[in-house]
Formats: C-alpha cells, structure tokens, sequence
C-alpha cells in the first residue's frame, strides 16, 4: 500500500467526527465519509497523484458533501415528532480525531470547539444555525481548516465564509454553550441524581435552575414529551413521575462531552441516554434521548 492510500484511509476517523459535528448523527456522519470516499475514488490515478494534500482534499470534500447533506436534514427533522436531539456518544468516541492544537484556556469557547469531545450544549446550538454557518464554524472554528478551503467547499467568497463563521461564534457566545469546569459540573449531577433518589421535590429543586429546559426525544417511535418542559417545579415533577413509572430502571454515570451524564438501563439494555448543562452551580438544561435510532451505539451491559 502507497504512502499516499495510508495517508487516506488514516483520515477516516477525522473526517467521521468532523461529520458528526456537522450532523449530529453518527449515521449521517457515516454517510458523509462515505460520499468523500467514494468521490475520492472516483478520480482517476492521474488526478489523485496531483492531490499534494489528500488529508485537505478529502476535509473540503467532506465540508461540501456535508453542506449538501445539511439541507436534507433540515427538511427531515421539521416533520420530526417532538424535539430533535443529538445522537448521545461517549465522550472517548472521537479521542485523538483533532490533533494536537494550541488554544487559550482563558476562552471556554476554545475548550469546547478544540476539545476531542463533543458537547451536546454545542451541538444544540450548531443545530439551530444555517447549513452554511455550521459547515464554517466547525470546519474553521474545530478542525483549523483555512478560510480560503472552506470557501472552495461551500461555493462563496473566502469573506463571506469568514463572516459565517463570526456569526455562528455570536450564536454560540449568545447561547451560553461555553463549558464550565468538568468538577463542577460533576459534582452538580451527581447532586442532582442523589436528591432525585430521595423522591422528594424540595431536595431537586436545589438543582434546577428556575428557567430550567427539558427536551426529550423519542421520534415518535416510544413515548416522550412532545414539547419543551419549562420550569424548575414541571421538570422536578416530569422527572419524578418518571422514577416512579420506571422503578425497575438502573442508572449508571457516563463520561460525555460536556461531563458525567446518566445511561438508564432496563434490564441491561439501554431505555435512555440523559445529558445535562450546568451553569452556575445549577442545571439549566436537560436533554433525554429515548429514541432507539440515536441508541445503537450503546451495547447491553455484560
């Protein structure tokens, strides 16, 4: 085998965790290093041996395939039923895809956009951006791609791409995405999930914050809340009527990307995948994914 096909096949795992920050979806990832791959051997030999740098021609591919991909994605998840929510990985899926690079750890933006985890609080709020600012934010902003590369993926001016990436930042500032210290947050889940075992709602409701939002998403395949529940008290109730409907599910803590999140099991196969924001000594954020799509990474327990 060439140097140059070993330079290729090592891209893969690159360009699956570029295409989940793209996405949200490990299957829409797949799909993504797929079309790039495919479009890659569709060259001739002539044509790949005047690739100087496979590893920047096979990311711009994989920012076009992804930009076109987007669209469609779009259109699917408005007749999803109920909230869409990110596909839950662990936090180690991806470890080593970036590569070394040098941020200031000043900028919590800088930790959860250089950072080999994946935070659900950004993929929130990637989702919630154009097709076009997505695509430069995650190429530019996680994977150091030039803005000029990024420009020939996405058909548009280089300042127009540096423009998309400016305000996909805005967005993610604005929203309050930034990461906060790994220990605290710990350390506020796993105080909420010891007051949510007492049963009793004074005891969770230290950890809520008043404004506190719960998504959860069963795609319409297996029951879940079909709109967003507000409030400290309607999330304290919703998640206690939960551990008393549910009395035989076993909760286990998972590294994520942005902490400990909770993994409840039923016996020994995944029912649910709960990740958490937590900001200011409080969870503002809960995000439940229940639907069984977003759940087959997750094997049963030994």
């Amino acid at each position: 085998m060439d140097d140059n096909l070993d330079d290729v096949f090592r891209e893969r795992r690159r360009l699956l965790a570029l295409g989940y920050r793209m996405t949200g979806t490990l299957a829409d990832a797949e799909d993504i290093v797929q079309e790039t791959y495919l479009r890659w051997y569709r060259l001739t030999d002539v044509e790949r041996e005047g690739i100087a740098n496979p590893a920047g021609w096979l990311t711009t591919v994989a920012g076009r395939v992804a930009l076109d991909l987007l669209g469609s994605a779009r259109r699917r998840r408005e007749q999803y039923v109920g909230p869409w929510l990110p596909e839950p990985v662990p936090a180690d899926v991806f470890a080593g895809a970036i590569g070394a690079r040098t941020a200031s750890p000043a900028d919590p933006l800088d930790r959860i956009t250089l950072d080999d985890d994946v935070s659900t609080a950004l993929l929130v709020v990637l989702e919630a951006m154009t097709p076009a600012e997505r695509v430069a934010f995650v190429m530019h902003d996680v994977f150091a791609v030039p803005f000029d590369e990024i420009a020939a993926a996405v058909g548009r001016s280089s300042a127009a791409v540096r423009q998309l990436a400016a305000s996909a930042r805005r967005h993610v500032r604005e929203s309050r995405a930034v990461a906060v210290p790994r220990d605290e947050h710990d350390r506020v889940v796993r105080a909420f999930q010891d007051a949510t075992r007492t049963g009793e709602i004074g005891a969770l409701l230290r950890f809520l914050a008043p404004d506190v939002e719960l998504r959860s998403d069963g795609g319409g395949v297996v029951s879940a809340a079909r709109n967003v529940v507000s409030g400290a008290d309607h999330v304290a109730r919703f998640l206690l009527g939960i551990a008393a409907k549910s009395p035989r599910l076993t909760v286990e803590e998972q590294r994520f990307g942005d902490g400990i999140g909770l993994v409840f099991r039923n016996e020994g196969a995944v029912h649910s995948v709960m990740n958490l924001h937590v900001e200011h000594g409080v969870i503002t954020q809960l995000w439940i994914v229940l639907n069984p799509a977003k759940l087959t990474h997750w094997r049963p327990s030994p």
